[in-house]
């Protein structure tokens, strides 16, 4: 049985909140004023030369890919794409340089906006960002012949999300939750955000996560619209629901996941969370509680991408095809404590590690996921109007 792996710098660690110019739906997604360069594929050709090169360069972010506790010649081992490599016989370059969506996108930009390689085959990113990196025609479409794990095994929550509903440019690596967390040792249960922002016992003790999406959904459930279809006056409700929120004192702050130090002391009751933190944070502190909101879950995604001019595409898709193997994503969940979205992983993880088969926060069972939404996908010019609408709301 493998041990625990808390993440002290991990996935959700470095987006420490998604304002306008940390997110570059202004400045950074536009260049300085200049539109992203749209491209398609009959004018932006990639050439895979998989069959002739066993050769990958894959960009993740850090601490996302499982790890072996001993080093081989002072190197960390990850030992599934050590197997992958074995298996395949593809040399895997493998880089944890996704620190942020949007510095990301600004490596690559210039690269992809101008039908060049950006030297990378395959890269993960979050759903806002996947969305539209495929809207600006920057992503190969993928051959679903040679990814059959993938559509058989596929959490059917994640077959289909708005901005690529048929999944013919992405794939998802992991998947994870936003809720509610508190502190039974300083509080007692919160059932939903109606209590987190409304009883006068967590006034001054809550904190919000800075990131739209996450909070502003919820601020749409409160009133009554749809996250994942909602229309401006239902945002211009939520937002004034937000306002009120700020305005009477009830949220402490906003944050990213550095909410988890002052959970874990007790200096917040409760507060939005990130399903994986509090995995993480529950391995040293029973006392951390997640509770499924009356209001429903986000469910979000950090997706694979094979982008225009990479030219091992099929290269890509056979480490795609094999992290969807079931044992596979077991071993890779286990490490990462995020939802693994393999269906059959389950079934494999009272192998290869029993005591988190019955983890909700790995393994949410269906009506968990049936209670779960997402972030509707916004234009450019939209996001960065809800941006900055949020941002002088919570006083950013």
């Amino acid at each position: 049985m493998s041990p625990r792996h808390p993440r002290v710098v991990g996935r959700r660690a470095v987006l420490k909140g998604m304002s306008l110019s940390a997110l570059g739906l202004g400045g950074a997604l536009a260049g300085c004023g200049i539109p992203a360069a749209r491209q398609d594929a009959g004018s932006c050709v990639s050439t895979d030369q998989s069959a002739q090169q066993k050769t990958l360069n894959f960009s993740n972010w850090p601490s996302y890919m499982d790890e072996s506790e001993e080093k081989v010649n002072g190197k960390t081992v990850l030992p599934t794409l050590e197997d992958f490599q074995k298996q395949s016989g593809i040399q895997v370059t493998y880089t944890a340089d996704v620190n942020d969506n949007a510095e990301f996108y600004a490596k690559v930009r210039d690269q992809l906006g101008s039908c060049q390689s950006c030297g990378r085959d395959i890269f993960v990113l979050t759903d806002w960002m996947a969305a539209r990196m495929i809207g600006l025609g920057w992503i190969q479409k993928l051959d679903r012949t040679k990814i059959p794990n993938v559509h058989q095994q596929l959490l059917k929550q994640l077959k289909a999300p708005s901005w690529d509903p048929n999944r013919d440019y992405s794939v998802p690596w992991q998947s994870g939750l936003t809720g509610i967390a508190y502190n039974a040792k300083v509080t007692g249960e919160v059932k939903s955000f109606t209590d987190l922002l409304g009883r006068d016992d967590l006034k001054g003790r809550v904190t919000l996560l800075s990131e739209m999406p996450d909070t502003m959904s919820f601020m749409l459930k409160l009133v009554g619209a749809d996250p994942g279809k909602f229309n401006d006056a239902e945002w211009s409700k939520a937002l004034d629901k937000l306002q009120e929120y700020v305005g009477s004192g009830q949220v402490r702050r906003f944050t990213g996941n550095d909410y988890v130090q002052d959970l874990n002391a007790g200096n917040i009751a409760a507060c939005e969370a990130w399903s994986g933190d509090v995995i993480a944070m529950q391995a040293d502190n029973p006392d951390i509680k997640f509770v499924v909101p009356e209001e429903g879950l986000m469910l979000w995604s950090d997706n694979m991408l094979v982008p225009n001019k990479a030219t091992h595409k099929g290269n890509a898709e056979a480490l795609m095809n094999y992290y969807y193997e079931p044992e596979v994503a077991a071993t890779l969940a286990d490490w990462v404590n995020y939802i693994c979205p393999v269906q059959g992983a389950k079934k494999a993880m009272e192998t290869v590690d029993p005591d988190v088969v019955d983890d909700p926060l790995i393994f949410p069972d269906e009506a968990t996921l049936a209670k779960t939404a997402s972030f509707m996908a916004l234009d450019t010019a939209k996001a960065a109007l809800y941006e900055t609408d949020f941002n002088l709301a919570i006083g950013g």
